[in-house]
């Protein structure tokens, strides 16, 4: 049967990074496998990001869209149905940031989904710049997709401070656990502390091997009430110089919203493409061999309009549009 890893964590975790990391140790180790990407977006900017891992041992597939929940679900169906019956070693899964686990979970039940796969791992990315105070729909996100997980890994923090502010996180997630009535607790022991560039095949050896736990919890929220939290910004085309200064000053901007993160990619000066992932005090920007010019705000209380007018005041494409 196929192992079938499902990597969660809330918006802008860093789910894709540690996804490049762990594919390629499989790759490498000779595994034949497919990533999928289970997106409730019209956009999934990750995709591009996976290009580069693309070869004969490798298949990109993607789950975006639906009108409904339940059409994102037959969505999904199909495509484990696909990649069934080409029997892959193993098969790595990442969803949305905003995401009920329980459908990954009863998918992989159902006939004949159930006679192809079993589950791997559930990795749990937790953001180590992850805000101390979070609403309440993101505390219930944050619980909810971490209460199955064999293993919690920390992204995003230097290793001397790994240790001091996983204590701290692991403090919020129970206490957001304890708030869904979760009877889950997670420790130190449940925590891979290590610099993501240090990991070696021990390390992944040991994450594809963490499995998931049972774990019941009450559902606060529909995720159908929680997409109002992501918008779209596509056809954008900015001067090279101006890319971070506007990405600043949405941020910057209280009437742009709460904004947690900004990820996409935009087209450059020689005709290639750049890769962007942005926190508030943290913008990154480098070069991708692909990509979609598209911009995706996450956040809450987000306000399309105000945003819209950072961008276009710099955007020189006629198409711009935002959803």
């Amino acid at each position: 049967m196929t192992k079938t890893d499902l990597i969660t964590g809330i918006l802008g975790a860093g789910k894709t990074t540690f996804l490049l990391k762990y594919a390629r140790h499989l790759i490498n180790s000779g595994q034949r496998i497919a990533i999928l990407e289970n997106d409730f977006g019209a956009v999934n900017a990750d995709m591009a990001l996976l290009q580069e891992l693309k070869c004969d041992r490798c298949q990109i597939a993607m789950v975006s869209g639906g009108g409904d929940a339940h059409c994102h679900r037959r969505r999904f169906r199909t495509q484990l149905i696909t990649l069934g019956m080409q029997h892959y070693d193993r098969v790595l899964i990442e969803p949305s940031g905003i995401y009920d686990i329980d459908e990954f979970l009863d998918v992989l039940r159902e006939p004949p989904i159930d006679k192809w796969f079993e589950i791997g791992s559930i990795l749990t990315i937790l953001d180590a710049e992850t805000e101390n105070q979070l609403s309440d729909e993101m505390d219930y996100l944050l619980a909810s997709e971490a209460a199955c997980a064999g293993k919690l890994l920390l992204s995003k923090m230097p290793e001397a401070r790994q240790e001091n502010r996983a204590a701290q996180i692991l403090a919020h997630l129970n206490s957001a656990l304890a708030r869904i009535q979760c009877d889950r607790r997670f420790s130190e022991y449940d925590v891979l502390l290590k610099n993501w560039d240090d990991l070696d095949s021990n390390d992944f050896e040991m994450l594809s091997a963490a499995g998931y736990r049972s774990a019941s919890y009450v559902k606060k929220y529909h995720m159908d009430m929680l997409r109002s939290a992501v918008h779209y910004f596509m056809h954008i085309q900015l001067a090279e110089q101006d890319i971070r200064p506007v990405i600043q000053a949405i941020f910057d901007d209280s009437n742009c919203g709460h904004i947690y993160r900004i990820k996409g990619s935009l087209p450059a000066a020689d005709g290639k493409w750049l890769s962007i992932n942005a926190q508030k005090n943290h913008i990154t920007i480098a070069p991708v061999a692909n990509g979609q010019s598209v911009l995706i705000v996450i956040g809450e209380e987000l306000n399309r309009k105000a945003i819209d007018t950072h961008l276009k005041a710099q955007n020189s494409d006629p198409e711009y549009v935002s959803i």
